[in-house]
């Protein structure tokens, strides 16, 4: 006999009143840190990172811990309901970032490319892997292996972040610029090594160094690219067709909406982040042309207003700056920062000149995948969670991810200062026009770098 299942319990009145809140406290204060950082000449991004940062227990929890812990406690049901809303909109900014990319510029500077992403991982992978044996014993798990321990290092340091490096190029209207366009695809390749070289260490700990489990995860890696290309691109297209028939331009919307969290979906099934899911169905976008890439852009402004602000404030609240109290814990983490900093900001440049770019662009191209934000927070989660990690060493990684994060806006605005405009920049830009990236709508020396002459109509008394 068959019964009918009973009715699924609504979220609890309380429940929804925190997250509510939550929602509200972090996104309020997350836009006016955002509004102070712009006034300071920084992207908004410093502003959303810190406000994480200041209502986390660093500050609002020492400060007030019985309000702390009532707005933001420490429990799975409540927590994983912001973790949802925050995904939602990496995925989207992710997606968004992915549609921007030139492919063809991308395959014309293929070489320098693959450069940049060989320095920028190869460097930092090999100095964390050294710095990793190097820390004293008493930042690792009791159970850690020294081996797992000093390679999980070695990846923390050579990972970027495309969530934030994309937040900061948009932000700093330099996406469409060309410089913009390698950093990006360069960081979207050392995410993928990245993610990749976590899968490694992943299968280190739980059931040793196989062979057998790493093939399987560039199988898996390997398998995506594929289904990208072979069943996402015709499918988009086909149905991109059909709801622009309808003439209905929401249905169009949803529909890229829905291909967005399916690939994300996808990769997540294959055991890899949904991140890369989703860059990779933007970029199957980019590839339909120009009219998919602005419908997508549609939703672009509630992304960039709301949902990618409340991410970043979100992953802010992993910050917990107490543990640096003690000396051994913040010698490790300024070595640490000064490693991180120094061999990825080599490490992209170095790739860049033997990729034949220019000075001020390789630069830039350091100073951009000098940046890597949440990626390392996660990162550093995994490593907790595998028991590799103390706690203290997971606050070394994350205040990592949030300094390195910090730091990296400010160096490329200075390094793209002076690289001239392209006509073939200018060209991208006018594409991207309605999305936000026009020059005119820059300010201060955004304005001065992006600003594109425009020759004034004559007078008669010219």
């Amino acid at each position: 006999m068959v019964t009918a299942a009973g009715p699924v319990p609504s979220i609890g009145h309380d429940q929804m009143l925190v997250f509510l809140l939550q929602i509200g406290v972090l996104l309020a204060t997350a836009v006016m840190l955002g509004m102070l950082a712009v006034r300071l000449g920084l992207p908004p991004l410093v502003g959303e990172l810190s406000a994480g940062v200041l209502l986390g227990p660093s500050l609002f929890g020492e400060l007030l811990p019985g309000l702390s812990g009532w707005l933001l406690p420490q429990n799975p049901a409540q927590t994983h309901l912001l973790t949802a809303v925050a995904q939602l909109g990496v995925l989207l900014l992710v997606a968004i970032t992915g549609a921007h990319i030139d492919i063809g510029m991308i395959r014309r500077r293929h070489r320098a490319i693959c450069c940049v992403s060989l320095g920028s991982v190869v460097l930092p992978l090999a100095l964390g892997i050294a710095l990793g044996f190097l820390l004293p014993a008493s930042l690792m798990a009791p159970d850690a292996d020294r081996g797992a321990f000093a390679l999980f290092v070695g990846v923390a340091i050579a990972v970027s972040a495309l969530p934030v490096i994309a937040k900061t190029l948009l932000d700093m209207r330099l996406l469409h610029r060309d410089v913009g366009q390698l950093i990006v695809g360069s960081a979207a390749i050392s995410d993928i090594v990245g993610w990749l070289l976590l899968s490694v260490v992943s299968a280190m700990v739980v059931v040793g160094a196989r062979l057998s489990m790493i093939m399987q995860t560039v199988g898996c890696l390997i398998t995506a690219l594929a289904i990208a290309v072979l069943v996402v691109r015709p499918v988009a297209r086909r149905v991109l067709q059909q709801t622009e028939r309808a003439g209905q331009p929401g249905v169009s919307v949803a529909a890229l909406v829905v291909m967005i969290m399916l690939s994300a979906a996808g990769t997540q099934a294959l055991d890899m982040e949904p991140i890369l899911g989703a860059f990779l169905c933007g970029i199957v976008i980019s590839s339909l042309g120009s009219a998919s890439r602005r419908t997508l852009d549609t939703i672009r402004a509630f992304v960039m207003s709301t949902l990618a602000p409340l991410f970043f404030a979100t992953a802010g609240l992993q910050v917990d700056l107490a543990a640096l109290l003690q000396p051994t814990v913040l010698l490790a983490a300024v070595v640490t920062l000064l490693v991180a900093t120094t061999a990825k900001f080599a490490g992209g440049y170095l790739g860049a000149r033997l990729g034949r770019l220019s000075h001020g662009e390789a630069l830039a191209i350091g100073a951009g995948l000098n940046a890597r934000g949440v990626v390392e927070i996660v990162i550093a989660t995994a490593g907790l969670q595998l028991g590799i990690l103390t706690t203290a060493t997971y606050t070394i990684i994350v205040l990592l991810a949030v300094a390195t994060s910090m730091m990296a806006p400010p160096f490329l605005r200075h390094a793209t200062r002076r690289i001239p405009k392209t006509a073939a920049e200018t060209q991208r830009e006018r594409e991207f026009a309605g999305t936000g990236f026009s020059a005119a709508s820059s300010s201060g020396a955004d304005a001065a770098a992006l600003r594109v002459p425009v020759k004034r109509p004559r007078r008669s008394g010219d």
